[in-house]
């Protein structure tokens, strides 16, 4: 079948399966398995080669390390490293060690092929956990952080696995690079990640295109991948190392955005893969088998995530729900058994059952965490928390950042209220950063971006951008998107601040206006007035300023009508303060 009619054939199933398991709540990456399953060569055998084009898939694994790298903030690291150490470190350890003692003693499996099992099925999956917690709103509690740090700790143990299996080979390659080109390729990706990187995105920034930016995001992630591959390592090793040493860059949301559309076509490519590679007459000649090791996987991972929350001091209905999100084998077990099977340290019958049991541990979570919640009504649940941190979720997004935002800034700096700042003047950025504000590059009229932003954490976002079509499409889409969150704006002028009401926009500010009537009162002090008589002169204009633009609310007025509303306001105003002589006499 041509490239072309594959494409169609995984496009739809995955508009068929995706939709009705999110709907079942279920989750996207049981939806994709299935597709995978339906559309492979143990059911319709629909698309021919599945192993190549997993193969291909792959780099949507790469892209996903690439982004949890850039999440992955030196000060989130430190703030968290005690749950991650402590919390995440048992997890691994204690569950990889069981279930290799289990594969050695009882199926008396070599150590090697033990060992490289039992790390692969301790890794959850990161995608489906906190997919679950966020349904069941409970990331952002004490204990779903909890969660959070032991997902964090597999994500970071992930490419030491990956090493470890790759170590477990029999037979070592004679051919492999040598040690100091692997050393230096490491060093290398550190040295152009930490000095070159944000001078190249910063040319881009300003020369190039929106497309160029994705181009250049993509660019990033593959020649790093592709330089630690050459060098002997994973490829996800650089793509991940690359996202570290960007996570503090002022283009992470802009690179992060970009990826995105990719890591999630790709990395459902990636699950509809493993599911045409999933051998069913594997299942169908030992289901008892396959079924018994699912649910006791299942059952061990919870068993020892709950007596480690419950350790932690947590709540032990809390911790049961985490326990059962994070209880099923992770997409990293997929990459895991691939590499332990290309590496000759599994057969393939073996990795076959690992995946088949890995595929059918996802099937059961959701299950069994809507079984638990049928057992739980919210009078005997605990209450959910509104925890989030300001420190790694801004309540206020600042978009604009030259002198009119940086006012705003300066003062939430000084009262210690976190903000993520947004602006698309690369060089500007660069500059603010050195004064030790926290700026990103981005367009934040793209809906993508202010995502990644974290509008959606949002209660408050100031639009300073200084153009004003920019302004009331930024407006716009915030109020399409986010009803709740409340919006100052902006405005140039008076027939923008009228176009801004007619959003019915929660604060307008127009730029000169208020330093405009500062300055009419200075000068109508200097001319000769008492302070009181330029205050009184200044209210009455305000005033009748502002009943202008309450008219203007009500209609959508054009060039002409507003020449025609400034004369007549002109008149007004002028009989407003002859009717005020009068009254002074």
């Amino acid at each position: 079948m041509s490239i072309l009619g594959s494409s169609a054939i995984f496009l739809a199933a995955t508009l068929v399966a995706v939709p009705l398991f999110k709907k079942l709540k279920l989750g996207a990456i049981l939806g994709y398995l299935i597709a995978g399953v339906l559309i492979g060569p143990s059911v319709l055998n629909l698309v021919s080669d599945p192993f190549t084009i997993l193969h291909f898939a792959e780099l949507g694994v790469i892209l996903l390390l690439f982004v949890i790298g850039l999440e992955l903030e030196p000060k989130t690291l430190w703030r968290m490293r005690n749950q991650i150490l402590i919390s995440g470190g048992l997890q691994l350890s204690i569950s990889a060690c069981l279930i290799s003692f289990i594969c050695f003693a009882m199926f008396e499996l070599s150590m090697a092929a033990s060992i490289a099992i039992g790390l692969g099925l301790a890794l959850s999956s990161t995608a489906f956990a906190i997919q679950l917690m966020n349904e069941q709103r409970i990331l952002q509690t004490p204990p779903g952080q909890q969660g959070f740090s032991i997902l964090l700790m597999q994500d970071v143990a992930v490419i030491p696995i990956l090493l470890v299996v790759a170590a477990l080979a029999p037979i070592q390659s004679e051919a492999g690079p040598a040690w100091y080109l692997s050393l230096g390729a490491v060093v290398g990706v550190l040295f152009v990640g930490r000095f070159l990187v944000n001078p190249f995105l910063r040319i881009i920034a300003k020369h190039g295109s929106s497309e160029v930016m994705t181009a250049a995001a993509l660019f990033i992630v593959l020649i790093t991948a592709l330089a630690m591959d050459a060098a002997g390592l994973s490829m996800g090793m650089g793509a991940f190392v690359a996202g570290i040493l960007l996570a503090d860059s002022s283009f992470k949301h802009q690179l992060e955005a970009e990826i995105e559309p990719f890591k999630g076509l790709l990395l459902g490519l990636f699950f509809i893969a493993i599911g045409m590679n999933l051998d069913l007459s594997l299942l169908a000649a030992e289901p008892l088998f396959i079924i018994s090791m699912s649910l006791s996987l299942v059952l061990l991972k919870a068993l020892v995530i709950f007596l480690i929350l419950r350790g932690a001091r947590q709540d032990s209905t809390d911790s049961t729900r985490i326990s059962l999100m994070l209880s099923q084998g992770g997409e990293f077990a997929f990459v895991v058994m691939t590499l332990a099977l290309s590496n000759a340290v599994l057969d393939a019958p073996i990795a076959g059952k690992v995946n088949l049991i890995v595929g059918i541990s996802m099937a059961l979570t959701s299950p069994l965490v809507i079984l638990h919640s049928l057992f739980f009504t919210t009078k005997n649940c605990p209450a959910v928390y509104d925890s989030k941190t300001e420190e790694t979720e801004p309540t206020v997004i600042i978009a604009g950042f030259g002198r009119f935002g940086q006012i705003t800034g300066r003062i939430l700096s000084a009262n210690n209220i976190a903000f993520t700042a947004l602006d698309k003047d690369a060089e500007h950025i660069e500059f603010v950063r050195k004064f030790g504000n926290k700026v990103f590059f981005g367009d934040a009229t793209r809906l993508d971006l202010l995502k990644t932003s974290g509008i959606e954490h949002a209660k408050v976002v100031l639009i300073a951008i200084d153009n004003p079509k920019e302004v009331t499409k930024l407006a716009s889409l915030v109020i399409k998107h986010y009803p709740d969150v409340k919006i100052i704006a902006r405005a140039r002028n008076r027939h923008h601040a009228i176009e801004l009401a007619q959003l019915s926009i929660d604060v307008i500010v127009r730029e000169m206006f208020e330093s405009g009537v500062q300055a009419a009162i200075g000068v109508l002090s200097a001319y000769g007035f008492s302070n009181e008589q330029s205050q009184k002169m200044a209210n009455i204009f305000v005033t009748h300023d502002i009943q202008i633009l309450e008219k203007g609310k009500q209609s959508n007025p054009d060039l002409t009508d507003l020449i025609k509303t400034a004369k007549q306001g002109r008149e007004d105003l002028a009989d407003l303060f002859k009717q005020d002589k009068v009254n002074n006499k």
